[in-house]
C-alpha cells in the first residue's frame, strides 16, 4: 500500500468518525468519504505550492486513496458472497503508486474464476459509492482467464497488469494473474519491445514528430513522460526490474545519464501536477491558458527584453530535447540487447567508422580525440550510407562527451569547414543528418548562433514550432522539392528548384533566415551579417555570399508584396522587380518564401497563398524579360488580354461584337487586374444574364485562383459592399481578395475570392450553386452580419490580445488611399470594417486579406466618393469607427496611426 500521512489522511480519526456515525447509513459515511478526500487533497495542494518533492505528493495521493478505498471496500463486503475469491488491484499509473491530482483511479476486480453475475451488485454499489465521493475511476472486473486472453491480443492491457500492485484480496490470486501475464507466458521481451516501439513512433507521428509544438502535450509527445514510462516498461519486461537506475549497473546509463533523465522526469511530473491544478481536470497539454501562470510559478521573471514565459518555455523545450536523446540511447541499447542479442556484423566503413549491425560505430573510443573533425564526419558517413539506421548508443554517448573539442580551432580548421559544407551538398539525408545533429548538440556547438536559438519559442499562434526547429522545417521543405517523390505536393517549386545550380546556398539561406531571432533589432539584417561571416569562413565565393546574404535579408520581402500589395498594379510589380534585380534572385526568393511559409505552421498554407506568391512570380518574370527600363505598354497588354479572352469565349455563344461592347463599358483598371480567364467568364455571364434577372451572381471554383470565385454583377449603391460582406459573414466564408469596379453606365461588376471556415475552397458543384443563390437573396433582401461582439473567439486567441492599428499611406500610383487595418482576427472582422467605410463615405477599390496567426492584417485601397484619395478628416473618421467597432474584441484599441 501506498504511503500517506496524518496530514493528509488520519486513518484513526476517520474510523472513530465512522463509528461515531450511524454505519447503516451510506449517506452518513459517503459525506465523512467525500470530506476526508476533498480534505486530503486540499492539503497535497497545499503541500506543492510550498515546492515539495513532486514524487513524495505522487505517492501520497495515491497512499490517501488507498487508505478510502480500504475502508469503502470494508463498507460493501457485506454485498460480496465469502465464496467468492476476488482481489482488488490497482493498475496504471495508480498501480505505481503515482496518482496525478485529477489522474483517473485505474482498478480491476480480480476474479479466480468467472463469477462476474455473483459479483455485479457488489461491484456496482463498490464503484457507485467511488463516484459519489469524487474519485474518476476508471475500472474492469475480469477473471485470471479474461486477464490472459486479454493481455495476449492487447500490448496495452499487458502494459497495465506489469504495474498492478495488490490493495486488497487473495495474494496467492494476484500472484498467479503476474505469472501467466509475465514475459514467461505472454509477450516475451523481444516481442514486447518490438511493439512498444512501433506504438512510440506511431504516438511520436501523431505530434509530427516534433517536442516543439506551440501547446506541447507533456504526457505523449516525443520527449514526454510516456517515453520514460515506456523505458520503464521494457526494463521491467526484459530485466525484472522497474528502476531506471539498475539500468547503471546494467551500463545502459552512467551515472550522469540517469541523474539527468530523473531531472527531467521530475521537471515534466511537476508541470503535469501543475496543469492538473490549474484546469481541475486531467490536462496533459501545456496550453496558452497556463504558460504564463507555470513560468511565474517556477520563478521565471521578464529578463533583458525576453518575457518570462518563453524563458519557462525554452526550459521546457530544451529539457524535452535531453530526454528524447536519452530515450534514443537507451532505445539503441535495447534493440542491441534484446532484438539483435549480440549477433551483430562488424563492417569496416573508413579508418574512423564501421558498422555494427545496422548502427554506426567508431573504430576506437579514442577517434574524437585524436581527430576532432570527425565530429561532423560522422554526419557525413550516414548520408553516404543509407542502409545504417543510426548511430550506436556508445558512440552517441562518446560524441556528447567530446563537444567540447568544437571549439574556435575547430570551426577554423579547413577540414571541418569542408566536412560541413559536403553535408549540405549531399545528394540525400540532409534533412535527417542536420536534425540528428541538433539532438546531439553539434550543430548549436559548431554554429553558436544557432544554439542561441534552440529551444528558443515565438509567443504567438502564427509560429507553431520553436526557432531551430522552424529552421530545419524550413530546409526540409527546401530539401524536398528535390524530391521526385514530393513532387506532386508543390508542382511548380519542385520544376524551379531543378534549375538551381546549388541548391546549398538555398540551404543555407533557409539555415539562417531566423538565426537572429530574439536578439533585439531587425533580425533580418543580423542575420545577414551572420550569414555574410559563415560564407567567408567557409570559402565561398563573393557571388554566393551575396546572393545568400540577400536571400537572408529579404526573406520576408515577396510575403509581404503578395500579402499586403496589389500585385495586379504594374507599379508594384514593377517596383518589386527592382528590388529582385534578376530571375535567378526571383526564382531562389520564391523557394525560400514558400519552404518558410509552409515551415511556420502546418495550417498557415494554403492554395491561396499559393496562388498569390506563383501569380507575383509570374507577373515580375514578365518584368524582367521584358526589361526593367521598359515601361508596361498598357494598352497592348489589354489587347492581348482581350483578344486571349475571346479565343476562350469562341467555345461559348458569346459572339465577338457582343464581348466588344461590354468591354467598352469598363475601365483599363478592371483589365489589369484580371487575366484572360477571368474577363471571359465574367462577360459569359454578364451578356448572358437579361436585365430582368438581375443581381446576377456566379461562382465557380478554379484552382488558379487560390479559391473559390463570386461574380456579383448588379446596379450600383453605397451600401453594396456593406450587404455583401454581411452575407459572406453569414454563410461563414472568409474573403482573401475583393475586387471593386464600376462600369462607365453605373453597375457594380465587384469579385470576390473566398475559402471555407477551414481556410479551403469550396469545390462542390451542388454547394456553390446553393451559395450563389443565397447571396443573390441577400442582395435582394438584406440581413445584417452576425453580431461581431458576440461572436465566439477560439480559447487560444484570448491569451493574445491585438491593439487595432489602422494606417493610411499613398499607393504607388496616387490613384487611390491604402489604409492598413490589424486587429485580432475573429469572425465577421471584414464586415465591420465596410460598415466604417460606409459610415465615412468611403469607397472601396480593392481588400486583401491576411492572417498571421492570432493577427489579422488586412489592406485596403480605398478613395472617396469622387474617386479622390482620403486625407484629413476622412481618414480620422475610418480610424475612429473602426477603433470603435473592432477595439472591444483586440485589446487597447489605436496604439498607432499614420495621417497623410
Amino acid at each position: 500500500m501506498a504511503s500517506t500521512d496524518p496530514k493528509i489522511f488520519d486513518g484513526e480519526v476517520f474510523d472513530a468518525a465512522l463509528r461515531g456515525s450511524d454505519n447503516s447509513s451510506p449517506a452518513q459515511a459517503l459525506a465523512l468519504s467525500r470530506a476526508a478526500l476533498r480534505d486530503g487533497r486540499a492539503a497535497l495542494r497545499e503541500l506543492y505550492q510550498t515546492g515539495a518533492n513532486v514524487d513524495t505528493l505522487l505517492h501520497r495521493h495515491a497512499g490517501l486513496v488507498d487508505e478510502l478505498l480500504t475502508r469503502v471496500w470494508a463498507l460493501h463486503r457485506s454485498l460480496l458472497d465469502p465464496k467468492i475469491n476476488i482481489a482488488l488491484v490497482a493498475v496504471g499509473g495508480y498501480g505505481r503508486g503515482e496518482l496525478y491530482p485529477h489522474s483517473d483511479v485505474d482498478l480491476l476486480l480480480l476474479l479466480e474464476r468467472d463469477t462476474h453475475d455473483r459479483v455485479r451488485p457488489f461491484a456496482e454499489a463498490f464503484l457507485q459509492f467511488l463516484w459519489d465521493m469524487g474519485l474518476e475511476v476508471g475500472h474492469s472486473t475480469r477473471s485470471l482467464k479474461d486477464c490472459i486472453a486479454e493481455s495476449k491480443k492487447d500490448i496495452t492491457v499487458a502494459t497495465n497488469l506489469m504495474e498492478a500492485r495488490l490493495l486488497l484480496g487473495d495474494p496467492a490470486l494476484f500472484a498467479a494473474m503476474q505469472t501467466k501475464t509475465g514475459p514467461a507466458k505472454l509477450w516475451p521481451s523481444p516481442k514486447f519491445f518490438a511493439a512498444k516501439l512501433a506504438e512510440q513512433r506511431a504516438r511520436h507521428a501523431r505530434f509530427d514528430d516534433t517536442a516543439y509544438n506551440l501547446e506541447p502535450n507533456i504526457k505523449e509527445g516525443p520527449g514526454g513522460l510516456r517515453d520514460l514510462q515506456m523505458i520503464a516498461w521494457v526494463t521491467q519486461r526484459h530485466f525484472g526490474s522497474a528502476r531506471l537506475h539498475d539500468l547503471v549497473a546494467l551500463e545502459f546509463l552512467t551515472e550522469k545519464e540517469y541523474r539527468s533523465l530523473e531531472r527531467g522526469r521530475r521537471l515534466l511530473a511537476r508541470l503535469r501536477c501543475g496543469l492538473h491544478y490549474l484546469a481541475e481536470r486531467r490536462e496533459d497539454r501545456l496550453l496558452f491558458d497556463h504558460q504564463r501562470t507555470l513560468a511565474t510559478d517556477m520563478g521565471f521573471r521578464d529578463k533583458a527584453g525576453i518575457r518570462a514565459v518563453e524563458l519557462f518555455m525554452k526550459r521546457y523545450y530544451r529539457n524535452v530535447k535531453e530526454l528524447a536523446l536519452l530515450n534514443e540511447i537507451l532505445l539503441q541499447h535495447f534493440q542491441e540487447a534484446i532484438l539483435q542479442r549480440g549477433k551483430a556484423k562488424i563492417r569496416p566503413l573508413n579508418r574512423r567508422f564501421q558498422a555494427h549491425g545496422d548502427f554506426l560505430e567508431v573504430t576506437r573510443r579514442n577517434i574524437f580525440e585524436r581527430h576532432p573533425f570527425a565530429l561532423l564526419e560522422l554526419f557525413l558517413v550516414l548520408q553516404q550510407h543509407p542502409e545504417l539506421k543510426g548511430v550506436r548508443a556508445a558512440t552517441i554517448r562518446l560524441l556528447r562527451e567530446n563537444l567540447r573539442r568544437i571549439d574556435s580551432t575547430f570551426r577554423n580548421d579547413l577540414a571541418c569547414r569542408s566536412l560541413f559544407m559536403e553535408i549540405l551538398r549531399q545528394s540525400r539525408g540532409i534533412t535527417h543528418e542536420l536534425r540528428r545533429m541538433n539532438a546531439y548538440g553539434v550543430l548549436g556547438a559548431y554554429l553558436p548562433v544557432f544554439g542561441r536559438i534552440v529551444g528558443q519559442m515565438q509567443h504567438d499562434l502564427f509560429h507553431v514550432y520553436t526557432v531551430d526547429e522552424h529552421t530545419l522545417f524550413v530546409v526540409r521543405n527546401l530539401r524536398r522539392f528535390t524530391v521526385a517523390e514530393y513532387r506532386h505536393e508543390f508542382p511548380f517549386a519542385s520544376e524551379l528548384i531543378q534549375h538551381v545550380v546549388k541548391p546549398e546556398r538555398l540551404f543555407l539561406s533557409g539555415l539562417f533566415h531566423d538565426i537572429a531571432k530574439g536578439r533585439g533589432g531587425d533580425h533580418s539584417e543580423l542575420g545577414e551579417h551572420e550569414v555574410i561571416t559563415f560564407c567567408r569562413r567557409h570559402g565561398l565565393s563573393d557571388y554566393d555570399t551575396r546572393l545568400i546574404a540577400w536571400l537572408v535579408r529579404r526573406h520576408l520581402l515577396m510575403s509581404s508584396v503578395a500579402q499586403r500589395e496589389d500585385i495586379h498594379d504594374p507599379e508594384v510589380v514593377l517596383r518589386f522587380a527592382q528590388q529582385v534585380g534578376d530571375a535567378e534572385r526571383l526564382d531562389h526568393l520564391y523557394l525560400l518564401t514558400v519552404a518558410d511559409m509552409r515551415a511556420t505552421s502546418p495550417s498557415v498554407w494554403n492554395v491561396w497563398k499559393d496562388r498569390l506568391l506563383t501569380g507575383l512570380h509570374t507577373a515580375t518574370l514578365r518584368v524582367l524579360r521584358r526589361g526593367l527600363a521598359e515601361p508596361m505598354d498598357v494598352e497592348a497588354r489589354i489587347a492581348g488580354l482581350q483578344a486571349e479572352a475571346q479565343q476562350l469565349l469562341a467555345k461559348t455563344s458569346v459572339g465577338v461584337e457582343r464581348a466588344a461592347q461590354h468591354w467598352t463599358r469598363l475601365e483599363t483598371e478592371y483589365f489589369l487586374r484580371h487575366d484572360a480567364d477571368a474577363i471571359a467568364w465574367h462577360t459569359e455571364q454578364i451578356t448572358g444574364t437579361a436585365a430582368s434577372e438581375l443581381p446576377l451572381v456566379a461562382t465557380r471554383y478554379r484552382p488558379e485562383a487560390g479559391g473559390t470565385e463570386f461574380l456579383i454583377y448588379s446596379p450600383d449603391r453605397n451600401d453594396l459592399f456593406t450587404v455583401l460582406t454581411g452575407g459572406f459573414d453569414r454563410l461563414n466564408l472568409t474573403i482573401m481578395d475583393a475586387r471593386i469596379h464600376t462600369t462607365r453606365f453605373g453597375f457594380a461588376l465587384d469579385t470576390f475570392v473566398v475559402l471555407d471556415h477551414a481556410m479551403q475552397p469550396l469545390r462542390d458543384a451542388r454547394a456553390l450553386k446553393q451559395l450563389a443563390q443565397a447571396m443573390r437573396e441577400q442582395l435582394l433582401a438584406p440581413e445584417p452580419g452576425r453580431d461581431f461582439l458576440k461572436s465566439v473567439v477560439p480559447r487560444a486567441l484570448k491569451h493574445f490580445p491585438i491593439a487595432t492599428r489602422v494606417g493610411f499611406s499613398a499607393s504607388h500610383s496616387s490613384a487611390q488611399t491604402i489604409m492598413e487595418v490589424t486587429a485580432q482576427d475573429r469572425p465577421g472582422l471584414l464586415h465591420q470594417v465596410a460598415l466604417a467605410l460606409q459610415h465615412c463615405q468611403a469607397r472601396l477599390v480593392t481588400a486583401k486579406v491576411a492572417t498571421y496567426g492570432e493577427r489579422a492584417e488586412d489592406v485596403f485601397f480605398v478613395t472617396g466618393q469622387d474617386g479622390l484619395v482620403l486625407s484629413g478628416e476622412p481618414q480620422r473618421c475610418l480610424q475612429t469607427e473602426i477603433e470603435r467597432r473592432l477595439g472591444a474584441a483586440s485589446g487597447k484599441p489605436g496604439e498607432s496611426v499614420t495621417l497623410l
